[in-house]
């Protein structure tokens, strides 16, 4: 789900790519699940075995090697969040932080207004029927779609679809992910120190999901803290344009320089 233009791209840099999955909400919450996955998955790699991974599936001989003072994060929409995530509450953060319209500022009120477009255009569904999402076992760590626009549509006879797009309709997302409402553990914005990695924000100034006004406001408060730190704003875009997006298009030569700004981070 992650677009393979950026992969592509990435891998143009000679950068060894990872691209994750992990538990999903609702059975388990946003700490206690995504978070802890993602925050293990930089464990794992810090300790040598994405190296010894690779060894086994290559050769050690022929094996590029991972260097440990070069890893590298980026993520859109929740896994904006995910990978900022990695930057407070683990024993070492990555070297640089690329994070893609990830939703922060959680007790801003944008974050609870219905999406009233995505709403009236939702069949009519029973609780009951949605609910039925806690009832999947083993807990998934894969969707059949995206916010991202890739795969298919939502199949509205499928409890995950139909819990998903109602509670983003609703703007009862958090209430359902992480209902404790204690946002000290599980929110960028209250999490920033001087230690916190060099920072790129990407966001587009139309989108109606994640205002980028929260983007902003992280990317003041970075600035307050001493965190080298930039932003981008890509015109007219909504969220999710990363899904998307044409390789050479002006919006894709826009968010590129997210990437640029990894390397120069990681070539100093």
């Amino acid at each position: 789900m992650v677009n393979k233009g950026q992969i592509g791209d990435c891998l143009e840099r000679g950068w060894i790519v990872v691209v994750p999955n992990h538990r999903l909400c609702p059975q388990v919450n946003l700490l206690e699940g995504p978070m802890q996955d993602i925050r293990d998955l930089l464990r794992w790699i810090y300790d040598g075995s994405l190296q010894k991974a690779i060894d086994a599936k290559i050769g050690k001989a022929n094996a590029p090697r991972c260097d440990l003072d070069r890893v590298i994060s980026f993520g859109t929409s929740a896994g904006g969040h995910l990978t900022l995530a990695l930057c407070w509450d683990v024993e070492r953060p990555p070297a640089a932080i690329l994070d893609f319209y990830g939703p922060c500022n959680f007790e801003d009120p944008f974050l609870s207004q219905p999406i009233e477009a995505l709403r009236a255009s939702l069949p009519k569904l029973d609780d009951a029927f949605i609910n039925k999402v806690y009832d999947e076992n083993p807990i998934p760590t894969q969707s059949r779609i995206t916010l991202e626009g890739m795969g298919r549509g939502p199949d509205f006879s499928n409890p995950r679809d139909a819990f998903a797009f109602t509670k983003i309709a609703k703007g009862e997302v958090f209430d359902a992910i992480w209902p404790s409402k204690d946002w000290k553990k599980v929110d960028p914005a209250l999490n920033l120190s001087s230690k916190f990695p060099p920072t790129c924000i990407i966001h587009g100034d139309a989108d109606t999901m994640v205002s980028i006004n929260l983007s902003r406001a992280l990317f003041t408060e970075m600035k307050k803290k001493g965190i080298e730190v930039e932003m981008i704003e890509v015109p007219g875009a909504e969220h999710t344009f990363c899904g998307n997006m044409a390789v050479g298009s002006e919006v894709w030569n826009l968010q590129r320089k997210g990437f640029d700004f990894l390397e120069d981070v990681i070539s100093t």
